[in-house]
């Protein structure tokens, strides 16, 4: 899910049948960033520099080099900017549309993912 930091209004979804790791989704989605924006992505989206430069991903640590200081306040200050994708996640899983099974028909999943992501967009405008 893509939203947008400044309107925290959800911009575009993609979503498939059964499981798949969030960066193979993205890489396969199709969605394509302007070089000028800039993109906040938590640590399962490594390698994501390669196909965006302008992006900014969290320091892991290890066990031989831990985080120094600039590190966790670097890490600390991309998290709050995320914190907008975070929120309109929790407020699609209101909906149970992406926390519970999905019952009804596959391919009207996508509609109605959709309709919930538009309803989320109005509750953020008004």
């Amino acid at each position: 899910m893509v939203v947008c930091r400044r309107s925290r209004k959800i911009i575009c979804a993609a979503f498939t049948n059964g499981k798949r790791h969030d960066f193979r989704l993205f890489r396969e989605s199709g969605v394509r960033v302007a070089p000028a924006v800039g993109l906040m992505a938590d640590t399962g989206y490594q390698g994501i520099a390669k196909m965006h430069a302008n992006s900014e991903l969290p320091r892991k640590r290890s066990k031989r080099n831990p985080l120094t200081e600039e590190d966790r306040r670097r890490n600390r200050a991309i998290s709050s900017g995320r914190v907008a994708n975070e929120h309109a996640i929790g407020f699609v899983k209101r909906f149970r549309i992406v926390s519970e099974k999905y019952r009804g028909r596959r391919r009207g999943f996508g509609l109605r993912f959709n309709l919930v992501a538009g309803i989320c967009n109005y509750e953020l405008s008004c």
